[in-house]
């Protein structure tokens, strides 16, 4: 199973794992790609555009799922959530209803509420593998709250699950997905050594491409200069913008490119170089709900208000579960709310 976009699937990256991944702008380093792509299909609850990967097997959804990722997507998630509590009614052990109710929930801003589903998705799990997915949306949840701690803490046991059954490049995607978590919420202290964790750990992978080594080290790379362009050493972050650079021309991981903008636009904005930044960030992926929110960022600090709330709208509707999203839609609707005052 190959998950490569991630970024943070980061960026969310890899390609394909609902926004496909390709929402975790951040880059192609987290891990969250394949991650999320295989709670996708095991736990059947996202709809939307995160990171990607190919999941070694797809299940069909429930036909409730299908309903209201559906409703989701038409920006209704309080129907959406009222069909997933009305199947919890008949069915109160079911890990899909509850883990979308829960997903819904921290979309709409009320992660107490919503860690009680997942509490429950926990709790009822029927194998490992469900647990961790389980674990991992509550580690999501705390994401939507910007908690790096918590996070890490239920992001550790599923870290923990795939060192158990080998799956080195799932492991390594997983503490990549919590550093990304933890660089948003501004502990890049954390966030350091879980990129460095995430990078470390995919190596580990039996007979490793070349290809799939290129791709971890791009990862770091980028990771690395995204935590320097957060501390304000833009020498630092621009030796590990050309490394990453020099990696994706070797050509082994072209689907990392759409990363590369986002890479550019994210050390410029924190150099307060906002002109380029948004030259940049427009080249990266546009459906990605953290690349919208930082564009909408640009244009406030370029001072216009219009163009920044437009893609504050945009983020503000983000459907997904994941690191991406879990920083802007609370950010997105905080930012509109103080626009429109």
């Amino acid at each position: 199973m190959g998950r490569a976009p991630t970024p943070e699937d980061d960026l969310a990256g890899t390609v394909k794992i609902s926004c496909e991944r390709h929402c975790e702008i951040i880059p192609p380093m987290e891990a969250t790609g394949a991650i999320i792509l295989r709670a996708i299909f095991i736990v059947s609850v996202f709809v939307a555009p995160t990171l990607a990967q190919a999941p070694s097997s797809q299940q069909e959804q429930p036909e409730f799922i299908k309903q209201g990722q559906q409703l989701m997507r038409e920006g209704k998630l309080d129907a959406a959530l009222a069909l997933y509590r009305q199947t919890l009614q008949t069915s109160p052990d079911s890990l899909e209803a509850n883990t979308a109710a829960g997903s819904v929930l921290d979309l709409m801003g009320q992660g107490e509420e919503a860690r009680q589903y997942f509490g429950k998705a926990i709790q009822v799990a029927d194998t490992p593998e469900h647990k961790a997915m389980a674990q991992r949306a509550m580690a999501m949840s705390y994401a939507f709250e910007g908690d790096c701690k918590k996070t890490i803490q239920h992001e550790q046991a599923v870290f923990n699950y795939y060192g158990s059954v080998k799956e080195f490049f799932r492991q390594g995607e997983t503490a990549d997905e919590a550093a990304r978590v933890c660089i948003d919420s501004g502990d890049l202290d954390t966030a350091y050594h879980w990129y460095q964790v995430g990078h470390d750990t995919g190596l580990k992978e039996p007979d490793i491409k070349p290809a799939r080594v290129d791709l971890w080290n791009f990862r770091w790379e980028h990771a690395q200069a995204r935590i320097a362009a957060r501390r304000g050493s833009q020498a630092e972050a621009q030796k590990h913008v050309a490394a990453a650079k020099a990696i994706l021309d070797k050509g082994t991981n072209p689907e990392q490119q759409p990363f590369f903008p986002y890479l550019e636009g994210y050390v410029a904005f924190y150099a307060g170089d906002y002109k380029t930044a948004l030259q940049d960030l427009l080249k990266a992926n546009q459906n990605d709900a953290f690349v919208q929110c930082m564009i909408g960022q640009t244009y406030e600090k370029l001072g216009d208000e219009q163009k920044a709330s437009e893609y504050y709208r945009k983020a503000a509707t983000a459907i997904a579960h994941n690191p991406a999203a879990a920083y802007a839609v609370p950010l997105a609707k905080k930012k509109l709310a103080s626009l429109a005052s």
